[in-house]
């Protein structure tokens, strides 16, 4: 595509419009219908959305893709000759009445428009009432809004009313006086013109005799009507009529620019964004120079609006030696430029040229929107195999992510929605009867407890806690069943004919027809804290079966969602190396607001800063909460506004994601009651996990007894003497312990936290 800088003709290319007016090409069904679209070789007359950019080079993929989402038809161009000027704000108006949308226009002879007879604030009952609705409600605001300062405004009239009685005075007086006389008298005295100046006097007083008689007469009817009235008329109207002649005198009393009424309905500002607006922004950004032939910036397409309906885009070239490092680093200055909001510009680098990028204006900050609620309270049963919802993206547009095959990270700061994000689309894969899920919970809140209804496996925490008895164990636990899942599945696929599994891949039909065969998902919330554990053999392990279930997994229909507040510097030696490869290897990125670039890069990866994308300056804010940059998941790298699931939504969508899981008979698990006991016991891991912060031992009986209940898969019989014979043949010596006056035979903590370090030293 031909570039041509602003202000220069090009005869020979008949589509290239004039860019220093920057003109919109109507889109004509008989203009080279017949030509085949360059990119996908339709002919342009069946190509039907085809983009008229420059010279017809873009297509809008209708043939790459049967079944495109439908996309918003931008508005007809009323006239071939019309500058392109967009209003990025409603036009002010005192009133503020509705007032019919450019959409409702209707164009004739793409010459002139014509505006529907009937507005469409008044089309059909739905309009009619919603107008009344708004009218009703603005007038009631007004309305409430007045009488609060009512007794602002009086007094302020009876202020300036007595100052406007004085200044009528005063005007009387000089009209009675013939004041405006005064000038020509003067002017024949200093003339020495006698006759001249007696004429005048002589008029003067004719005409002061009869204004005073005037204003006599004036004086007396008003001293006979205002008691006569004040005595026979109503009270209302003598109050009404006061009021009046304050309200009169008030106006006449108080300055130009110091009104009584303050308006209660401020009329916005008005911008507008065309080519001219366009360049002083760039120039403003010190990224060309207008003066200067070899820097002048250049636009690579004409000013549109839009498919979506929600903005402008044009192709800008930059000069030669400025690039899209530069545009980025100068996004501030082009939106003060722009005169919008820097959530309003968002640019994309080409991938032909790097002086060369796009342009998206939007009307309104779209990240400050929410998306609204998530489609998924509906309880509707979703499949796994198809696309989740996860929210809109800058132009409106829905963002679906496909789950299969991939594995994806989360990560923000702190309260920037970085849970409910994650947790978005493992409700998705809940209300799929057919995925099997363990949820893994670090940081132990109650946001995942609800998955109970559902999950095959649930780990909450580090420690023991009243969730979960010994998380880093179950933990284990459910990563080796992993494992050993992913391992059966290859080897069960292998066996089966090629009649029924042709590519000796997994298969929507087969995950149903075959339990061993199940999705799984991974939940990972705040994983990191699974690398910084005490026990470094411990923290080895979870990082190799990890690492292993990233590496193989996906292809056995096992996706891996995991999030982090802490995505970088975890962990030592091996634990580090394992851990980076493990966020590394995330197919898809989500990160939302970050702190600074550098953990927005250990989200979305080293190059994801080069092609423009920083999370960490995504605007902050609570209307910003759930924005984030989704990479990895498309071509195309969009900022999404996720949708909202809260807890209330979360757990109706588990129950009814239960239900459908009862009917289908596809329950496993902690959710369906069975009994997932440990492969192994580990009594002096056990022993050590029951001990309290602060408890310097414990009596044999009390270990006993909160094993028993902490445990009761393992320990429901156990007793004293039991578990004392046990530790004593690990080296744990029994001693007297004195708890709460009591001294009986027991264990210390220092003597098992050594047993603990020497059995680790000698399996070194």
């Amino acid at each position: 595509m031909s570039t041509t800088p602003v202000g220069t003709p090009d005869p020979d290319n008949q589509r290239q419009r004039d860019f220093d007016n920057v003109r919109v090409l109507p889109v004509r069904a008989d203009r080279n219908a017949t030509a085949p679209c360059t990119v996908c070789e339709t002919p342009k007359a069946t190509c039907l959305q085809m983009e008229q950019l420059h010279d017809g080079v873009r297509c809008c993929g209708q043939c790459h893709h049967p079944t495109p989402a439908a996309q918003p038809t931008p508005d007809p161009v009323t006239s071939d000759d019309a500058h392109f000027d967009v209003e990025l704000d409603a036009e002010p108006t005192e009133g503020g009445d509705v007032v019919d949308t450019p959409g409702s226009a209707v164009v004739v002879a793409e010459r002139e428009t014509r505006r529907p007879v009937i507005p469409t604030s008044l089309h059909g009952w739905a309009n009619i009432r919603a107008t009344a609705i708004y009218q009703l409600d603005r007038a009631a605001y007004i309305t409430a809004y007045h009488a609060v300062r009512s007794p602002i405004y009086g007094a302020k009239t009876a202020w300036w009313a007595t100052i406007g009685l004085g200044r009528l005075a005063g005007r009387q007086l000089r009209w009675w006086w013939v004041s405006e006389q005064h000038a020509l008298r003067q002017s024949a005295a200093s003339a020495d013109d006698a006759v001249g100046w007696m004429q005048l006097h002589r008029e003067v007083r004719t005409v002061r005799f009869w204004r005073g008689g005037v204003l006599l007469a004036e004086a007396a009817g008003l001293g006979i009507t205002l008691p006569v009235a004040w005595a026979h008329l109503p009270g209302w109207l003598c109050a009404a009529g006061i009021a009046a002649a304050a309200t009169g005198l008030a106006r006449l009393g108080r300055p130009a620019d110091r009104p009584i009424v303050a308006k209660a309905l401020v009329s916005g500002r008005h911008r507008r964004i065309n080519a001219d607006i366009v360049l002083r922004a760039y120039y403003a950004a010190g990224l060309g120079n207008p003066d200067k032939p070899a820097q002048q910036i250049s636009f690579g397409s004409t000013m549109a609006r839009d498919t979506s309906g929600t903005g402008s885009r044009v192709v800008i070239d930059l000069p030669y030696g400025k690039g899209f490092d530069d545009v980025m680093k100068a996004k501030g200055a082009i939106a003060s430029g722009l005169d919008v909001s820097v959530n309003q510009v968002f640019l994309t680098p080409d991938e032909t040229s790097h002086r060369r990028h796009s342009l998206f204006v939007t009307d309104v900050d779209p990240l400050s929107v929410p998306a609204g609620r998530s489609p998924l309270v509906d309880c509707k049963v979703r499949d796994i195999w198809q696309p989740a919802p996860f929210g809109l993206d800058e132009r409106g547009r829905p963002v679906r992510l496909d789950l299969m095959w991939v594995s994806v990270l989360v990560g923000a700061q702190p309260r920037k929605g970085k849970t409910f994000s994650a947790r978005a689309l493992a409700l998705f894969a809940a209300l799929d009867p057919y995925v099997r899920m363990t949820v893994v919970d670090g940081k132990n809140s109650p946001d995942w407890d609800k998955f109970r209804l559902v999950a095959h496996r649930m780990v909450f925490g580090t420690v023991a806690n009243n969730r979960d008895s010994d998380p880093v164990e179950h933990l284990l636990e459910a990563l080796r069943e992993i494992e050993r899942h992913i391992q059966g599945v290859n080897e069960f696929l292998s066996k089966l004919p090629v009649s029924e599994c042709p590519e000796g891949k997994l298969t929507r039909e087969l995950s149903h027809k075959y339990p061993q065969l199940r999705v799984w998902m991974l939940v990972m919330e705040e994983f990191q804290v699974y690398f910084e554990l005490d026990d470094q053999d411990t923290n080895k392990e979870i990082a190799k079966l990890l690492s292993y279930i990233m590496a193989v997994g996906p292809s056995a229909g096992v996706i891996i969602l995991s999030s982090s507040q802490k995505p970088s510097g975890v962990g030592a030696g091996d634990v580090t190396r394992l851990f980076n490869r493990f966020r590394d290897n995330h197919a898809v990125r989500f990160a939302l607001k970050c702190g600074n670039r550098i953990v927005s890069e250990a989200v979305l990866g080293g190059d994801a800063y080069a092609e423009g994308f920083d999370a960490s300056a995504l605007p902050t804010g609570t209307r910003y909460r759930g924005v984030g940059i989704l990479y990895g998941a498309t071509d195309d790298t969009p900022i999404t506004r996720t949708y909202l699931a809260d807890h209330a939504d979360a757990e109706k969508i588990l129950t009814a994601a239960r239900r459908h899981r009862l009917a289908l008979g596809t329950l496993t698990g902690h959710a369906a009651g069975e009994d997932m006991a440990r492969e192994v016991r580990d009594v002096l891991a056990d022993a050590r996990s029951v001990v309290d912060p602060g408890d310097k031992g414990l009596h044999w009986d009390e270990l006993a007894g909160r094993l028993a209940e902490r445990m009761p898969e393992h320990y429901a019989d156990v007793t004293a003497e039991a578990i004392s014979a046990q530790l004593r043949a690990l080296r744990v010596q029994s001693v007297n312990i004195n708890r709460g006056g009591a001294v009986r035979k027991g264990c210390k903590t220092e003597h098992l936290d050594a047993a603990l370090t020497a059995r680790a030293a000698a399996a070194r």
